[in-house]
């Protein structure tokens, strides 16, 4: 069995990494984060590619490519952290698709496919608490989930307040009280691929940081000698490297499953969504001890992808809970992935 992305996917990725990297030089992603916007010239370029509607159906006005295709593409964003609406709206998108009745997906999914609207996704529990919603404040329609499923309503019709969290990339809100039509169908496959995306991008974030500590070990010298040479360091560097891998693993499997083996997609998403959320938190936090000093000042990058980290890692749950999620289903006899 081949597990390589095949040539297609290969030029997604060719293609996202060169994008990122010109648009979103680190100077770039400080500027934006500083002014707490996006780039609306960026945004309409990503559009332009059609990336929001990677994985929304051609039916429905996407591209009509799968979730391996849209998880090689967000790990790129999040290796460059990219201040773009992008992942609130193919989340967004990612939840119609799977729940949204005739009438909801073609009020909306061409719309969010083509960038003419912007989506976020975000939920409140049943004592009205609010958790953050990812894009809210620019979007034009929401996901809000509840304990009861989903619902979807248009951004206008929410009433929510801006938060500004640690990480500046990204835009925020949290609602007051929930409203919208009621998402009929599979509201938690819908939930699984969203999860599937976050880590993603949390892969992406992980990455970075691998390489960010990597080039400092070999250009930063200590008694004659790169400080990559000392185990201190090495083996920090090599457990920061077995996290990302694992995260991706998990996240590329569980991506396929969610196209081609949907009874393993409840624990796949959620073994992903832990895994990519500790491995993106605790590589950026041993490359922080990596760098030692200048890891802490503000004029270093660094600290970009640690804040994306932290909050992207908690949009859906703690990875303590997707863990409990993961335990949960196997006294289920839920489908576990064969990579575990």
């Amino acid at each position: 069995m081949n597990f390589d992305l095949s040539d297609e996917q290969q030029e997604i990725k060719s293609t996202a990494k060169s994008f990122f990297a010109d648009r979103f030089k680190p100077e770039k992603v400080r500027e934006l984060a500083e002014a707490r916007a996006y780039d609306d010239g960026l945004t309409k370029q990503v559009a332009e590619l059609g990336w929001p509607g990677i994985a929304i159906a051609e039916d429905d006005g996407g591209q009509g490519l799968g979730m391996v295709e849209l998880a090689v593409l967000l790990e790129e964003a999040g290796f460059a952290s990219a201040p773009l609406p992008l992942l609130g709206s193919a989340g967004a998108a990612l939840v119609i698709s799977a729940a949204g009745s005739d009438e909801q997906r073609s009020e909306w999914l061409p719309k969010l496919a083509s960038g003419e609207a912007t989506g976020a996704f975000g939920g409140v529990d049943a004592d009205g608490v609010s958790t953050l919603f990812c894009d809210l404040p620019t979007a034009d329609v929401a996901v809000v989930f509840d304990g009861e499923g989903a619902l979807l309503a248009p951004a206008a019709e929410l009433e929510f307040e801006p938060v500004e969290t640690i990480d500046a990339t990204r835009s925020y809100a949290t609602v007051s009280s929930p409203a919208g039509e009621r998402l009929p169908g599979d509201v938690d496959a819908g939930r699984d691929r969203l999860a599937i995306a976050i880590a993603a991008e949390l892969v992406g974030v992980g990455q970075r940081t691998l390489e960010m500590a990597t080039d400092y070990a070999r250009e930063r010298q200590q008694f004659g000698r790169p400080i990559g040479a000392y185990q201190a360091v090495s083996h920090r560097i090599a457990e920061i490297l077995l996290g990302v891998e694992e995260a991706r693993s998990l996240t590329l499997y569980a991506a396929w499953a969610a196209d081609a083996e949907p009874e393993s997609l409840p624990v796949a998403a959620a073994m992903a969504a832990a895994r990519s959320a500790d491995a993106a938190w605790e590589g950026a936090a041993s490359t922080l001890q990596v760098l030692g000093g200048i890891g802490f000042t503000w004029e270093h990058d660094l600290q970009f992808w640690l804040k994306r980290a932290r909050v992207a890692g908690r949009m859906l749950g703690t990875p303590r809970e997707h863990r409990d999620r993961v335990a949960e289903l196997a006294l289920r006899g839920a489908a576990a992935p064969a990579v575990a």
